[in-house]
Order: C-alpha cells, then sequence, then structure tokens
C-alpha cells in the first residue's frame, strides 16, 4: 500500500478496529452508517471512491473481532461485481442502493447451494453465460434457504437455481471471462484478510493468556515449549501478512497474474489460520475447551474460512498447474 495513504489507512483500521469490537453481530445498517459498504462505489454514485485496498483493511478487522456480518456477500462480492458490470440504470442503481444502505444484493456464483449472505438480500445477482457461453450477470429475486454451517458468524443460503429467461442479463464492461476470474481473485483474497485478522487475534489472545496463568508458581509464557509456540505462530502470521499484502495489491490493481498471489495468500493464510486456532486452543489449557473462552468461535470460522472459494489444496493445485505449464 502506497505511503501517501499509510495515516488514512490506519486511521481506518482504529475506526473499524474501535467499532467491530463493541459487539461480534454487526447488523447491515451498522455498515451503512459507517460508510463501509459503499468505500468502492464511484463518488457519482454517493460513494467514497475508494479501492481494494481498503476494504481488505475492514475484512480483516472483521476476522479479528469474528464479526457476524453481511459484508463478504453484500458488499466485497456485490460491488466488485457490479463495478465490473457495463454502465446502465439498472448496475447504478444497485450502486447507489448499496451505498445508501437501502439494497442489499448476493452474489450467486457457480454454485447455489452455498450462497454468501443471501438470506435477507433484497436482489440477487447470478453469474452465468448466455447460449454461447459468455459469461453474464442475472438480476433476479429468486427464493433463498438458510443453510446450517459449522461457523455461526457466516450465513450460507440454498438459492433456488431458477432464473428467469426473460430477465434482462447485464453484461461485464470488459473481457467477461476475465472479470469473472477477477471476481474469484477479490473473493479468496477478502476471505484471507479475514484469516489473517483472525490469526492475529488468537496470538494475542494466546500471549496474553500466558502472561496471567501460572503454574508451578511461574508465568506459564516462562516455559520453553509456550515461547516456542507462540514464535512459531509469530513466523507464520509474517509470512502469511507478506503473502496477504501481495494479493490485495494485484487484486486492487487488477494485475493480470493477480491469480497468483490470491492463491498463494488464500492456500496459506487459510490453512495458517486453522492451525494457530487450534493452537490458541491447546495453550489456553482446559479452559480453552470451554464454551465461554470464545476460541472455538475463531477455529470454526477459520475452518469455513478454509473451505470458501477454493481449499488449500484446490489453490495449491492451480499454482502447480499454471508453473508445469510454463516449464513446458
Amino acid at each position: 500500500m502506497g505511503d501517501q495513504f499509510a495515516e488514512f489507512h490506519e486511521e481506518l483500521r482504529s475506526v473499524a478496529r474501535d467499532r467491530l469490537t463493541k459487539d461480534r453481530t454487526v447488523d447491515w445498517p451498522v455498515l451503512v452508517d459507517a460508510g463501509w459498504t459503499g468505500l468502492e462505489v464511484p463518488e457519482n454514485l454517493g460513494g467514497a471512491g475508494a479501492t481494494f485496498r481498503e476494504v481488505a483493511i475492514v475484512c480483516e478487522e472483521m476476522g479479528r473481532a469474528a464479526s457476524a456480518t453481511s459484508y463478504l456477500g453484500s458488499t466485497v462480492l456485490a460491488v466488485g461485481l457490479l463495478n465490473a458490470l457495463q454502465p446502465s440504470a439498472s448496475r447504478d442503481q444497485l450502486l447507489t442502493g448499496t451505498a445508501a444502505g437501502s439494497v442489499r444484493v448476493a452474489v450467486v456464483l457457480e454454485s447455489a447451494g452455498f450462497v454468501p449472505d443471501a438470506e435477507g438480500a433484497d436482489t440477487l445477482l447470478v453469474v452465468t453465460t448466455d447460449h454461447d457461453g459468455t459469461p453474464v450477470v442475472v438480476e433476479t429475486s429468486a427464493p433463498t434457504v438458510t443453510r446450517p454451517v459449522l461457523d455461526e458468524t457466516r450465513s450460507l443460503a440454498t438459492v433456488s437455481a431458477e432464473v428467469l429467461d426473460t430477465a434482462t442479463a447485464l453484461r461485464f464492461d470488459e473481457d467477461s471471462h476475465e472479470q469473472v476470474r477477477r471476481l474469484y481473485d477479490r473473493a479468496a483474497t477478502a476471505v484471507a484478510c479475514d484469516s489473517l485478522g483472525l490469526s492475529e487475534a488468537m496470538l494475542a489472545a494466546t500471549v496474553s493468556y500466558a502472561k496471567v496463568r501460572h503454574q508451578f508458581g511461574r508465568p506459564i509464557g516462562s516455559f520453553q515449549a509456550v515461547k516456542h509456540a507462540c514464535a512459531d505462530m509469530l513466523v507464520e502470521i509474517s509470512v502469511a501478512r507478506q503473502l496477504v499484502s501481495a494479493a490485495v495489491e494485484a487484486v486492487a490493481d487488477a494485475k493480470a497474474d493477480a491469480s497468483v498471489p490470491a492463491s498463494m495468500a488464500k492456500a496459506y493464510a487459510c490453512q495458517t489460520a486453522v492451525g494457530i486456532a487450534g493452537k490458541a486452543m491447546q495453550m489456553h489449557g482446559g479452559i480453552g475447551y470451554t464454551w465461554e473462552s470464545g476460541i472455538h468461535v475463531y477455529l470454526k470460522r477459520a475452518a469455513l474460512n478454509r473451505a470458501l472459494f477454493g481449499s488449500p489444496a484446490a489453490h495449491r493445485k492451480q499454482l502447480a498447474q499454471r508453473y508445469s505449464t510454463r516449464s513446458n
């Protein structure tokens, strides 16, 4: 991220962290009031005209707080998709409504079985193909059924696959296949940001607990095994931050090879988050396994993040195929 925006980003991070720590459940009106739903909406449509860099900061802080919000589906994906479409009255109305909070949109990708934040959405944008295989977007209001998942802080729903043939297809502004790829890169990177914040929260909680929990008359943080475990967590988080930062920059700048850093960040950050949350639970001892500790919330969120928008194995396979093709 550019140095000229460093102060603004730190202020955004501070405000987001302060607001999200007050309440784990953040309703849509709160997101609107904070201005986060309109971050990437153009200024002439009522938004802030910001970039994915700013959105990534909010995503990271939501992961740090394990917030239950509709931000991923109704802002990160929805606004990203709408900005990729050709300008039209319908598109502009949805962007304006999202920034103002009067409309909540959800995006249906290739799987209608697990659609983020579809419950309660006013409009669904279905990414599909027309008769010649060209990706298009259809605006619809198909019924949804919420599905119970491991992570209670996320809302995933099944969406009826029925799309009216009479519905008007919204076209992408540029190469449609490329725009769909960018949408997946955006989704993967957003979840990686969430997992990074989650990991940092678990390390902070573990270090804090190790300072106050005593065993044999000493803080457990003085034991070598605990020190090494925390140091390992810090190293893993440092690597994850470098990968996530590279992915955010690539997505924000719409780089042609953004899929590479996006896959690297998604695979490493999300896999690491599961391990770090597991270590945090172990380092907290017996209390870490209790409902009151709250660590289970982070572990479940990390587990779902690992599966959302491609598992680490799937992303590593994509990377391997890419480099294998280049070597040949």
